[in-house]
């Protein structure tokens, strides 16, 4: 094929393709393309996806550019062991205090001498950074990585439970047993107390916050015991205690135990022997 007849024939195939209809490219395909015609299927296929097509520009415009995630971030938390790769590592203690670098092998003798466990904090630091843990330090991190991650899984459920004022003991109770069954859970528990028949001088709030003290365990407010329905109810919403809760809870019941052991015992002397001359003879 000669190149006058090649240019004639690229020509009426970007006609066809760009202004013909469909017949004007049925016949251009079929007249004299018989050896392009595989690169002229191309770009007709092509020309459907070209860059100046409105859907590719839209579907650009529509992505949202994803989240870099920080590599240095870390789901959980754990030793590593004896395994240590890096040569040289910058090291804090259990107490939080920057002991600067260290040579792996110092780092295994102080984790033998005092109990520790070795948790990686940033592996991506020259040199990487790790921390001296305790058992019972590593064990309360992953506390707080579960309660963080229970939070962003999704809505927290409420239970409700509504009585009135002149409940029995035993039926109040009963009815604080399953509050805390769904403390327990992580559910939020919507208390809502009622006027009786019985009339009250007390408000309806400080009957409902004496009822709440009786639940066992420690419990959080999200809402605190307030007078609703132009006080002829009182509301309260209460939730699971955090682990910060907890730990000071502990703090405190552990403190009188301390002061208690630390007083000096003092045993009961026996009075002293009365001698008078009638008790010697």
């Amino acid at each position: 094929m000669s190149s006058a007849c090649l240019r004639w024939a690229l020509s009426h195939a970007s006609r066809g393709v760009c202004g013909g209809t469909l017949n004007s490219w049925r016949t251009a395909s079929g007249a004299g393309l018989l050896s392009y015609n595989g690169r002229c299927v191309s770009a007709s296929l092509s020309w459907g996806w070209s860059p100046l097509s409105t859907t590719v520009d839209e579907t650009e415009a529509g992505q949202v550019p994803k989240k870099k995630q920080d590599p240095r971030a870390r789901a959980t938390i754990g030793s590593i062991g004896r395994k240590i790769h890096q040569r040289h590592l910058q090291v804090i203690n259990e107490n939080g205090e920057n002991m600067g670098t260290m040579h792996r092998a110092d780092v295994l003798r102080l984790m033998d001498e005092n109990g520790l466990k070795l948790v990686p904090l940033n592996e991506n630091k020259d040199p990487p950074v790790y921390r001296l843990m305790t058992g019972k330090q590593i064990h309360e991190e992953q506390l707080k990585l579960r309660e963080k991650q229970k939070a962003k899984t999704g809505p927290v459920q409420v239970k409700e439970l509504t009585f009135s004022s002149d409940i029995g003991n035993h039926d109040l109770l009963t009815k604080l047993r399953q509050v805390q069954s769904w403390l327990d859970k992580k559910h939020h528990v919507r208390i809502t107390l009622r006027t009786g028949r019985v009339e009250h001088t007390q408000p309806l709030d400080t009957t409902l916050e004496q009822m709440v003290q009786q639940i066992e365990g420690l419990v959080g407010f999200v809402s605190k015991p307030k007078v609703i329905r132009d006080g002829r109810a009182a509301m309260c919403i209460l939730r699971p205690p955090s682990v910060k809760e907890l730990k000071e809870m502990n703090k405190c019941a552990a403190a009188p135990a301390t002061d208690t052991s630390s007083e000096p015992t003092t045993s009961p002397t026996a009075p002293p022997t009365d001698l008078t001359p009638d008790s010697q003879h």
